[in-house]
């Protein structure tokens, strides 16, 4: 059956529409009011405020007005500005709500014309939102906060008292009289500088409405290529971006700037009309507020640029603009040198002029000093001559003369790396014929700032950084490595400067030893923790060990009130036994207990020396533990724990019942273990030995 179309529906062949046009006023619900605010609207909107912020409140006896003090902290995350809390007054007339609220703003660290701009956001929002309670202001204005802190600041004119004294001193004193007349020549009053009103650069609606126009097509740009990068932020007003930065020659850099990974680009609301500004993340102040102000003004010159023209610029040429700088602040150390030496030459004639004016002293000269003086070094001619006559002394003497002005030589070396970064120390260090060992090539396990996994870092040398990235959220980061000499006095190894990611382990690393008996460096060893290495140096044929027990990693930087741990751990006191390296203990180290045992135990425990644990009991109250290290019974030389030789002298540390001869009845007497060299073993055997009388 074919449905029968009303000709009403073929005149509107469009789509089709809703039954009800239009909601019933009936049906409209509006939101819920208290009867406690409809009947008292005034306290109950304080007392929402009062158990939201806990003011201080302070009333007016004579107009009735209530005034809050209370603190507003920013609630936005990436809120742009240093700024803990806004501190706030908000006054609330008696007639409240026929009477608007004000606010004041009492922080000292805003200039008064950002306080102005946030007073007057208040005060269009309390007319935008008319009926809004005093809480819900407060929260509008908690929103657009940052965004009132980057409107230009408002115009603010300072009073300032000047106290006319001039007819004061044109007054005679009672003193005068009696002094003679001097005819002094009044000055006329010079005027006060006063700085010039540079009035506000204004703008017309079209010029306006063309910047924003222009502002959110780039900014639209921005977003499509920078929003899937790990260090893409954007703040909530869309003015402040942080967008990641790979400057392309990072080694030009100051060593200041060479850690920088990101920039916030701020872009005003009235862009291109409003200069552009960057802020770099990561890198010291000083080197980079000069960077900045430069390319403000390049982007100021360059307006026709788009966003991502100013950041492929910023990227391309960081380091030509951190050579300006450097050159700007040569070009001005060198102008104040030369005005210091013009200052030198003005007093020096000024001292001949005075000295010529000085009546009945004619026989009298003054020399002034030279200039060349005042500056620190000292011509080349002089210093010839001034070793010339020490070289001469040398010769006469024998011996060497200290100049005077050159400081007395230190007695401990310098430390050259900074002390900043991760320390890695191994504080258990063993080094036994080894006088100093350094760490030549390094292996890491480091973890993601971002994501928490370990990835491994290998071949690190020294002061060279190593870029990479997380396997699995690649968030980028960098290792560099400072080495430091390890010796008998020092236990860190060296300093680890890490972006993006913490230090958690030490992989296998290549170490080089210095023996101690020649002083000659040895090949790269690789070693681990936990692993005891030895090795025969290669010039003396001297045998070296190291272990290494533990490893430590503490993050330290100037400033900071916990302190680097000392060098060298606290020292045990040892016992003094006596003994001499190559003589025998007493006895060789046996005791009543065990009289074939050739070596004394040091127990880890109390670090005390005993030949036996037997011993040890006997002596002590405490139960004993399993000793790690023993004392040669051959050669007195302490040493870790071997099972069977001395690891010095090479010699048996064990006793054994036989070596497997007679030995005139002192080795051993069983025939089964005798050797079959021995004539012992196979005598009298089939008989009592005596010849047969046929035979």
């Amino acid at each position: 059956m074919i449905p029968i179309r009303s000709k009403a529906d073929a005149a509107s062949p469009g789509p089709s529409r809703q039954a009800v046009a239009e909601v019933p006023q009936s049906r409209v619900v509006s939101k819920p009011v208290p009867e406690q605010q409809v009947q008292d609207a005034r306290g109950y909107q304080l007392g929402q405020l009062r158990r939201r912020y806990s003011p201080k409140e302070v009333e007016s006896g004579n107009t009735g007005e209530t005034i809050l003090l209370f603190n507003i902290t920013p609630s936005d995350p990436d809120f742009a500005f240093d700024l803990d809390h806004l501190e706030c007054e908000l006054r609330v007339p008696a007639k409240y709500p026929k009477q608007p609220p004000r606010l004041v703003v009492k922080n000292t660290n805003i200039p008064r014309g950002f306080a102005i701009n946030i007073e007057r956001g208040w005060d269009k929002l309390v007319e935008e939102k008319r009926g809004a309670t005093l809480l819900s202001l407060t929260n509008a204005l908690d929103k657009r906060l940052e965004s009132l802190l980057t409107e230009p600041k408002a115009e603010t004119v300072k009073l300032t008292i000047f106290k006319d004294t001039r007819h004061i001193d044109s007054q005679p004193t009672s003193s005068a009289s009696t002094r003679p007349p001097v005819k002094d020549v009044p000055k006329p009053p010079q005027p006060v500088r006063q700085r010039s009103y540079v009035p506000e650069e204004s703008y017309t609606k079209e010029q306006i409405a063309e910047a924003k126009a222009r502002r959110a097509q780039e900014v639209r740009q921005v977003e499509a290529r920078m929003h899937r990068m790990q260090l893409y932020q954007k703040s909530s007003d869309g003015i402040i971006f942080t967008l990641p930065l790979e400057p392309k020659r990072r080694t030009d850099l100051p060593p200041g700037l060479r850690a920088v990974r990101s920039v916030q680009l701020i872009i005003p609301l009235l862009y291109p009309l409003q200069s552009l500004r960057v802020l770099l993340n990561d890198v010291e102040s000083e080197d980079a507020e000069a960077v900045e102000e430069l390319f403000a003004q390049k982007a100021a010159e360059n307006k026709h640029m788009s966003l991502m023209s100013h950041l492929n610029y910023l990227a391309q040429n960081m380091h030509v603009l951190a050579r300006k700088v450097k050159e700007a602040k040569q070009a001005a150390a060198k102008a104040a040198v030369v005005e210091a030496t013009q200052n030198l030459d003005v007093e020096a004639k000024e001292a001949e002029h005075s000295s010529t004016l000085e009546t009945g002293k004619g026989h009298v000269h003054v020399i002034p000093r030279p200039p060349e003086w005042g500056l620190d070094g000292s011509s080349e001619e002089d210093d010839s001559s001034d070793e010339s006559y020490d070289d001469g002394e040398d010769d006469e003497e024998g011996g060497a003369s200290l100049h005077k002005g050159q400081p007395e030589p230190s007695t401990s070396l310098p430390t050259q790396t900074s002390e900043k970064g991760t320390a890695m120390s191994f504080p258990s260090m063993e080094l036994h014929g080894i006088e100093l060992l350094q760490v030549s090539m390094l292996g890491l396990v480091v973890k993601c700032d971002r994501c928490k996994t370990l990835n491994e870092v290998t071949g690190l040398k020294n002061n060279l950084e190593k870029s990479s990235s997380c396997k699995k959220c690649a968030t980028p980061f960098t290792v560099r490595f400072r080495q430091e000499l390890v010796h008998m006095n020092s236990t860190r190894a060296g300093f680890i400067d890490v972006t993006g990611c913490t230090v958690a382990d030490m992989l296998p690393s290549t170490f080089v030893p210095t023996c101690a008996a020649c002083s000659n460096p040895a090949i790269g060893i690789v070693s681990v923790r936990g692993d005891t290495t030895t090795n025969i140096c290669r010039e003396c044929h001297a045998r070296f060990t190291f272990k290494i027990p533990d490893v430590k990693f503490l993050d330290y930087a100037p400033g900071m009130h916990s302190r680097l741990p000392p060098t060298s751990g606290p020292r045990r006191k040892t016992e003094k036994l006596g003994l001499h390296a190559g003589d025998p203990l007493p006895d060789k180290g046996a005791c009543a207990h065990y009289k074939k045992s050739y070596r004394w135990f040091r127990f880890s425990c109390c670090s005390k020396v005993y030949p036996c644990d037997k011993c040890h009991d006997a002596a002590e109250e405490h139960i004993n533990e399993w000793a790690n290290r023993m004392i040669c019974g051959w050669c007195s030389r302490e040493q870790n724990y071997s099972v069977e030789s001395c690891t010095f002298c090479g010699r048996s540390v064990i006793g054994r019942r036989g070596n497997g001869y007679w030995e005139g009845g002192k080795g051993t007497r069983d025939r089964t273990l005798m050797r079959r060299g021995d004539k012992r073993k196979y005598r009298r055997i089939g008989g009592d030995g005596k010849k047969k009388d046929g035979e």
